[in-house]
């Protein structure tokens, strides 16, 4: 059998444990705060560093009473071993979670959905299933994702948002104008949908909007009901346009107009009393619904029945 050759390297390397109490005061600049954060003694990490420092033949550190700081040397060599136990640690932490990983799920759903419907449900959702784990990629445009993401549901108004997914239908479509309950303090009573053009409206904008078909702004929904919102008086306040759902709704809440309400978005809100629903304009869209579509190959899978179930019930 033939004799192994002496690893040179292996043998020429200075003792791990002294390097990484080096790189401990080195990073405290006191060998007792590097002592605590090993949970060793003050003269286990100077009998180190002594050793680590013969193994070199240079002096690391200069010692003036307690205070410690690095030498040329001690600078050079601490950016290399951090560096390299940082790499060390980082694939030991990978290949701890490969023996237990956490299931997880990819929601993919519109800003607005986002972040006025699942954010403020995710407390429960995880009081429920605190194992599992959940990305959340908020974007109008469902059909522009980056190669490399494939949501494991998506929460959307196309019942096909594509190939290889089953939807569940949701809700339906009931629109209705919100404000502030300041706003709506001011606003007189027995408001017709002809007072109600006039006030301070936030509207929908459908740039970046992939599909109009999904889109209604204040005047499809004036439209919907018999009246052009071009028949505004000219002292009616400027129309503030946005394509972030949440930014009116945030207008709204500062006492700054009227935004139309989707009820599934805003009847949390409502609920509170941080909104007023305007009675007496609801408009429906009677084929206009929200699916969950889930990643067919998936749909049997534990973790994704939960998640079915629980938007279920909370819709």
């Amino acid at each position: 059998m033939k004799k192994t050759e002496p690893d040179q390297l292996l043998i020429k390397m200075p003792s791990l444990r002294a390097v990484r109490s080096f790189v401990a005061a080195a990073k405290c600049l006191s060998f007792t705060r590097a002592a605590d954060s090993l949970c060793v003694t003050p003269a286990a990490i100077s009998r180190q560093i002594k050793e680590l420092e013969d193994a070199l033949g240079t002096e690391l550190f200069n010692r003036s009473g307690r205070a410690v700081e690095l030498t040329t040397a001690g600078t050079l060599f601490f950016n290399v071993a951090q560096l390299s136990f940082m790499n060390i640690a980082q694939a030991a932490e990978r290949l701890r979670e490969q023996d237990y990983q956490r299931p997880s799920l990819t929601i993919c759903c519109s800003p607005g959905t986002a972040n006025l419907w699942l954010a403020p449900r995710l407390a429960h959702f995880s009081s429920l299933y605190p194992d599992i784990e959940l990305s959340v990629v908020a974007t109008h445009d469902f059909h522009r994702l980056e190669a490399d993401v494939r949501p494991d549901a998506f929460i959307t108004q196309s019942a096909r948002i594509r190939e290889g997914y089953v939807s569940t239908r949701l809700f339906g479509e009931l629109i209705y104008p919100v404000c502030s309950p300041g706003y709506f303090s001011q606003l007189p009573q027995n408001m017709s949908l002809e007072g109600l053009r006039d006030l301070a409206l936030l509207n929908l904008s459908p740039y970046g909007r992939p599909s109009l078909a999904e889109y209604v702004d204040w005047k499809i929904w004036f439209a919907l009901q018999g009246v052009a919102l071009d028949g505004r008086s000219l002292s009616a306040p400027g129309i503030v346009k946005a394509n972030d759902y949440s930014m009116l709704i945030q207008m709204a809440l500062r006492d700054q107009g009227l935004a139309l309400g989707w009820h599934h978005l805003v009847s949390d809100l409502i609920r509170q009393g941080q909104l007023v629903r305007l009675v007496g304009f609801d408009v429906v869209q009677p084929q206009t619904f929200h699916y969950l579509a889930i990643r067919e190959e998936i749909a049997e899978e534990p973790v994704v029945s939960e998640f079915r179930e629980w938007v279920l019930s909370q819709s």
